[in-house]
């Protein structure tokens, strides 16, 4: 998938990644790469341990700089992927400065004052004063890109949503504890039980209701971007032992009857989607074939005829591409070609 909406020529880009050292941060650049983005200077921004690490990037070779640094220089998109405690601390300062922060921790996604983007969906709603951008949870995206049609043409009544999400989703040290168990290394636990050969019905932290903060995400994220708070969402989120791509089993009642071959044409035309829906010849989404892709890949489209309007899918997606910087730069680009910076 190349640039989503194409550039503006500008004589003078200053975008910063902070967070630029760390697994998300690292695709991000490789992203930025493969888009072309139009940056006249890059700001690789981390930690004060990685400050003055080199990076190289569009055939420079760029410092790392302190977040403090980073304000002085003032850039004029700023993509954070750094955790939510810095993300609280430092966009505010930014958007201060002048710079547009497009956010990949939860920290502001559901602040009724600050926008949850997926580009394809409600990139329209954004404007110049929106000086701090959400990105949605990487679950999240890639799961209403995929149902963007049908909430378009038939209205969703409820979803039934079972996640089966890779470690990567948790960070450099969950890949780290699977390889390790792989080969019979003792390694830090960053998973209250072993990943490598089971599945742990456990994203995020419980709450008193029993779900966990990666389950509430999915509702509460899907009825803000959608801008519909009457869907009813109920999720379980499963970590599985995957490296790269989630993959996702949802269940959705639309409010309108359909014709299952219309879903499927209108899902195909969908940008940013790919229907592989092909069972007689095997043909269905995989993460280890998505990983390292920008598309959400469907499949595994039928009807339920359990409930009336019921729909099966099966949504798979490379979780640090679309679900996380992928969607972010794509932002980028519809700020930078619609003159909103």
């Amino acid at each position: 998938m190349k640039a989503l909406f194409g550039h503006q020529i500008l004589y003078n880009m200053k975008l910063a990644v902070v967070g630029a050292t760390g697994m998300v941060g690292q695709v991000m650049l490789k992203v930025l790469a493969e888009f072309s983005f139009p940056i006249t200077e890059l700001i690789p921004v981390a930690s004060e341990r990685s400050v003055g690490k080199k990076i190289k990037f569009g055939g420079s070779e760029y410092s790392v700089v302190s977040l403090e640094t980073a304000l002085e220089m003032k850039p004029q998109i700023a993509i954070f992927s750094a955790g939510g405690s810095t993300s609280i601390e430092w966009a505010p300062k930014f958007a201060d400065a002048g710079t547009t922060i497009i956010d990949n921790s939860s920290a502001w996604r559901m602040d009724e004052t600050k926008k949850l983007i997926v580009p394809e969906i409600n990139a329209q709603s954004l404007t110049k004063d929106d000086k701090i951008i959400a990105n949605p949870n990487c679950s999240t995206i890639q799961m209403v890109l995929a149902l963007k049609p049908l909430q378009e043409n038939y209205g969703i009544k409820r979803l039934i949503v079972s996640t089966y999400q890779s470690v990567s989703g948790t960070g450099v040290k969950a890949v780290e504890q699977l390889e390790g168990e792989r080969v019979g290394k003792q390694v830090d636990m960053v998973y209250p039980y072993p990943i490598d050969k089971n599945c742990l019905p456990h994203g995020g932290d419980f709450d008193e209701t029993g779900y966990t903060t990666e389950e509430l995400k999915l509702l509460n994220e899907t009825r803000k971007i959608f801008n519909d708070n009457s869907i009813q969402v109920t999720a379980t989120v499963v970590r599985v032992p995957v490296v790269g791509g989630h993959s996702e089993a949802v269940n959705a009642e639309l409010k309108k009857p359909f014709d299952i071959n219309s879903i499927r044409k209108e899902i195909s035309d969908t940008p940013g989607v790919q229907l592989q829906d092909n069972p007689e010849m095997n043909i269905y989404p995989m993460p280890k074939y998505a990983e390292g892709k920008n598309e959400v890949f469907v499949g595994r489209v039928r009807r339920d005829n359990t409930i009336e309007n019921g729909l099966n899918l099966w949504i798979v997606a490379d979780n640090l591409r679309k679900g996380a910087a992928t969607n972010a730069v794509q932002i980028a680009e519809y700020l930078v070609n619609n003159n909103l910076i």
